[in-house]
């Protein structure tokens, strides 16, 4: 019954959206967008749930998460590029976690995590 990790491949595969998902609760919370941020905690339920759909709609939160942080880039490197202040690092620092965040959501298409939430090959 319960979702159990049967192998190395399955948790080094599902480790990565787990943690995508804690550091864009992270953000929300920062922002003080409380529903987002117990959203995104939510979602880490679903790692549990042998589903194809679970996986699915976890690709979809993390691809939105991917989004979030291209838009926070944008938002934050506008208002330093206003102020006159520095914005390279900055992007830098966000285009690698969007860069994160995309591959954790491209990790749930491989053959383990499709063996963990018993998808066909």
């Amino acid at each position: 019954m319960g979702a159990r990790l049967k192998s190395v491949p399955a948790l080094a595969t599902l480790l990565p959206p787990a943690l995508a998902l804690l550091l864009l609760g992270a953000h929300f919370w920062r922002a003080g967008v409380m529903p987002l941020a117990a959203g995104c905690v939510a979602m880490l339920g679903l790692l549990f749930v042998r589903s194809p759909w679970s996986a699915r709609a976890l690709q979809a939160v993390l691809a939105l998460g991917v989004l979030e942080w291209l838009r926070t880039a944008w938002v934050f490197a506008t208002a330093r590029a206003a102020m006159g202040q520095a914005y390279g690092r900055l992007l830098v620092i966000l285009g690698a976690v969007a860069a994160a965040t995309l591959v954790a959501a491209l990790l749930l298409r491989s053959q383990a995590a499709r063996r963990h939430f018993r998808n066909r090959p």
